[in-house]
């Protein structure tokens, strides 16, 4: 891999002769693998007993492990059921250390693919609001995929400018998270294509970007609200200068210190941020610095959806809909060009004048007289609160046919299956199908099949 001069020239500023030593002799380092357990369907313990990958427990993330480079987790049908995502170890860190809990309002800014938004939704237990914005349309969708894919049902994504959902929201989030576009300097030892992109745009560049982002996002801070920005690159100006524009410009914004872990350096000339180098670290480089706004100004309102009255739903939803067991609020089921959806608890007044790709959890789609469910909605349950399930072990060929697409066949053992059934992987669902007798004709969506 050829670097610039450039580029090494500032790593020898930024770093000194002895460490710039270090982190070039990394570069001949294999690269490291990671995945990190989804906490909404199973624990990490769990976890680690029922696969049958290879996995080391990341240190400072306890979700996170890393995995052997030959071993393909993506073709495992636990992949299929939302138990992990792949993900870069020093990228777990930023939504890790963010302290999300269950009932906040949460807004990912720059979201796409959705690594740090599944996180964050997995924090939120199904509570409050998880809005993921991503600028590119084709890339939101790709984020929606894989929140859908976690089972996150109180989400909202969105395809907009920073501007455009500053105006529409206001004050409304009390946890940010800008894991801002940057020149990408961390990731040279992962990716190659991202020393092309530095060389056509370095860090003046992307610095640009990230001020108009944090400009905006700090706008949408509640008071008492905290914001962790992040970025995958070494440089100054992409990083510690862009907190202190923060702190100079906002007198209401105040840095909080992240705590350092073995191996984490503090920031460079501006302590409180946390750095992580490779040559340092079992992972890429990347920067975080945690921000809060100190005003006692009053947040701005917000609607609750569960407090509206009960409505009359379609008799066939309804009875679609007691076959699961789990409490779904009517007033938050609301119907739109046939599609249905449980919308989140909480939505700020003005929230209704964006570019969505999602508001709340799909639950399926009106078809005459009929209502078929979404592949959302299977992700969303647990086994135990769907009316009618078979589940396969994951040996059991019938899963990678499910996932391809194909009719799966019961045993007689297995008995008949009537309507609507929740296929699962060893108790995790997958998607439905309809039964027939001993038929389950494949309603997987056909987006998401096994390739």
């Amino acid at each position: 891999m050829k670097i610039s001069e450039e580029f090494l020239s500032r790593m020898k500023d930024l770093l000194g002769e002895e460490e710039f030593e270090a982190y070039v002799k990394s570069f001949d380092e294999e690269r490291l693998y990671g995945l990190r357990v989804n906490t909404l369907k199973i624990s990490p313990e769990e976890f680690v007993k029922i696969t049958s990958l290879k996995l080391h427990p990341v240190a400072w993330v306890n979700n996170g492990f890393y995995y052997e480079g030959e071993e393909r987790p993506a073709k495992d049908p636990y992949y299929y059921a939302g138990l992990y995502y792949l993900q870069e170890p020093s990228a777990m860190t930023p939504a890790h250390m963010l302290p999300v809990m269950p009932g906040d309002k949460v807004l990912d800014l720059c979201a796409a693919p959705g690594g740090k938004s599944t996180e964050l939704g997995a924090k939120l237990k199904g509570k409050g609001i998880l809005v993921s914005n991503d600028i590119s349309n084709s890339r939101a969708r790709a984020l929606l995929k894989n929140l859908e894919l976690w089972g996150i049902e109180n989400i909202c994504v969105t395809s907009e400018e920073p501007r455009k959902l500053k105006s529409a929201f206001g004050s409304f989030f009390n946890k940010i998270l800008v894991d801002a576009p940057c020149s990408g300097e961390g990731m040279f030892r992962k990716d190659a294509d991202m020393v092309k992109s530095y060389e056509e745009h370095g860090p003046e560049y992307y610095a640009a970007i990230q001020k108009e982002i944090v400009g905006h996002a700090v706008d949408m801070l509640a008071p008492g609200g905290l914001m962790m920005y992040s970025t995958c690159t070494f440089s100054v100006c992409e990083n510690e200068d862009i907190i202190r524009l923060i702190l100079e410009n906002h007198e209401d914004m105040e840095l909080v210190k992240l705590p350092l872990f073995e191996g984490a350096s503090d920031g460079i000339g501006l302590s409180g941020c946390l750095r992580l180098f490779p040559h340092k670290i079992k992972g890429e480089g990347h920067f975080m610095a945690l921000l809060k706004k100190k005003s006692r100004q009053v947040p701005a309102e917000m609607s609750r959806w569960g407090s509206k009255k009960e409505k009359a739903l379609p008799e066939e939803l309804s009875k679609f809909l007691s076959m699961i067991s789990k409490p779904l609020i009517s007033s938050r089921i609301e119907i739109k060009n046939d599609c249905v959806y449980y919308l989140p608890e909480y939505f700020p007044e003005n929230g209704g004048k964006l570019r969505y790709l999602r508001t709340g959890l799909c639950l399926g789609e009106m078809k005459k007289e009929r209502f078929e469910p979404s592949q959302a909605l299977a992700q969303s349950l647990k086994m135990e609160e769907f009316k009618q399930t078979i589940s396969f072990k994951k040996e059991d060929e019938r899963v990678i046919r499910y996932l391809k697409g194909e009719t799966v066949f019961l045993t007689e053992s297995e008995g008949s299956k009537k309507g609507w059934c929740l296929i699962c992987v060893d108790g995790f669902p997958l998607g439905f199908a309809k039964g027939n007798g001993d038929t389950l004709k494949n309603k997987y969506y056909p987006g998401w099949r096994w390739q």
